[in-house]
């Protein structure tokens, strides 16, 4: 699907026209055009208008944060091709993409660097224990920032008018993959375990809630880290507590070990994850131990993004999409469109359009609601099946939805 075009560009007097061009210097670098004949005949300038991208680069998870980078990249290009005029002056766009390590503490330092090369917006950042500190400077500096993976709640909790999100939220995400686990495995006595994270605790908590308001037992919580590989003490203690499924709240480079050391020690248990492990890396890391888990998506699969974009994606990238590449293609082209609608790409300007947009992308319609997150954010449900992820289940509203009738409703 393709974004909405943009609004007739006015006729501006020489006075206004000089007057955005002032506002434009302050988002990108003023180009300078080439000698005309007459007035008359003298194209407009050009401006070169930056926009921000923030993800882990490089480390454990860096191919999630590089599917998250070639989303927003593909918008760039995209745009760019079309030749947009905005304010009267042709607008090239350019991606600054930062690696933030995943790390919390480097997200304001990306976020500052950001602020101080006058970018326009932000697509990012991919963690949401590094987006919530860097939200902080995003707001303070009044720059509009799109994230298409971050699913804590507490990133638009706090009132901020620059923050918005293309994914639903984890107080969804963990009431609808509990409430699969429960209705299709009905187990008795559940082991939860986190990597500590903003997110992987969120998510975590959000599971526990719901499967204890179900009338399930929990086990107290186990933890360990991000970079946790070896999950052997924790999983012999829990093999004494026999529970029937196991919940892991973080990522897939310590999701995979988890369930596969999980296995070796003979533990039989249903294991289910969040988003941040529900990939098919999961399979990579820890083989046939992997089949039969299952794992939530906070939206459609990428795989039922419009195929527009999934054949844009792989011309490109001669790949197909993880998790978030759509998600963070469509963050760039709200933030691209709410320029178009305002005519400016002030931030100041524009935000206004942002807030209200009404938007058809890769990942369906979307809207958003007055703290910046999606509005009836579908979540996905995924079984591994002989090495490759395959949905099973979308939730909407609250309602469970077979993916094939998803699928052959187109979505509605």
């Amino acid at each position: 699907m393709a974004f909405a075009s943009a609004a007739p560009l006015k006729t501006l007097t020489a006075a206004v026209t000089a007057a955005l061009a002032l506002g434009l210097a302050g988002c990108g670098k003023q180009e300078e055009a080439a000698p005309a004949a007459d007035a008359t005949t003298a194209a407009p300038a050009g401006v070169t208008v930056k926009i921000g991208h923030a993800a882990p680069l490089t480390g454990q998870i860096a191919h999630l944060g590089k599917d998250n980078e070639s989303g927003a990249r593909l918008a760039i290009d995209e745009a760019n091709a079309k030749g947009l005029t905005i304010g009267g002056q042709k607008v090239t766009f350019e991606l600054l993409s930062e690696d933030d390590e995943g790390k919390p503490d480097r997200g304001p330092i990306i976020a500052q660097k950001f602020a101080d090369a006058k970018v326009a917006g932000v697509v990012g950042h991919l963690n949401s224990g590094v987006t919530i500190p860097a939200s902080d400077v995003y707001e303070q500096a009044g720059i509009p920032m799109v994230s298409g993976s971050a699913t804590n709640p507490q990133l638009t909790e706090r009132g901020y008018k620059v923050t918005f999100r293309t994914v639903g939220r984890d107080d969804q995400q963990g009431p609808a993959v509990a409430s699969y686990l429960a209705s299709e495995f009905q187990p008795k006595l559940v082991a939860i375990v986190d990597d500590a994270t903003s997110y992987g605790t969120g998510l975590a908590d959000e599971v526990e809630k719901s499967l204890k308001a179900s009338g399930i037992a929990v086990l107290p919580r186990e933890k360990g880290t991000d970079k946790t590989t070896d999950w052997k003490a924790i999983l012999t203690k829990l093999k004494g507590k026999k529970p029937e499924a196991v919940f892991f709240g973080g990522m897939d480079s310590s999701g995979g070990p988890l369930i596969k050391q999980a296995r070796e020690l003979g533990i039989k248990a249903v294991f289910a994850f969040g988003d941040g492990a529900c990939s098919d890396k999961m399979h990579e890391l820890a083989g046939e131990a992997a089949d039969g888990m299952v794992c939530s998506q906070a939206g459609i699969p990428a795989s039922a993004s419009s195929p527009a974009f999934l054949e844009a994606y792989k011309a490109k990238f001669n790949a197909d999409p993880i998790i978030y590449a759509p998600f963070t293609y469509d963050a760039a082209n709200l933030i691209i469109a709410a320029m178009q609608k305002a005519d400016s790409v002030d931030p100041e300007k524009y935000l206004p359009e942002l807030a209200k947009s009404s938007f058809d992308g890769a990942s369906g319609h979307i809207e958003f609601d007055e703290k910046g997150d999606r509005k009836d954010a579908e979540m996905t449900i995924f079984t591994l099946k002989a090495g490759k992820l395959e949905p099973v289940a979308i939730i909407k509203a609250g309602k469970s939805i077979k993916f094939e009738d998803f699928a052959k409703s187109g979505g509605n």
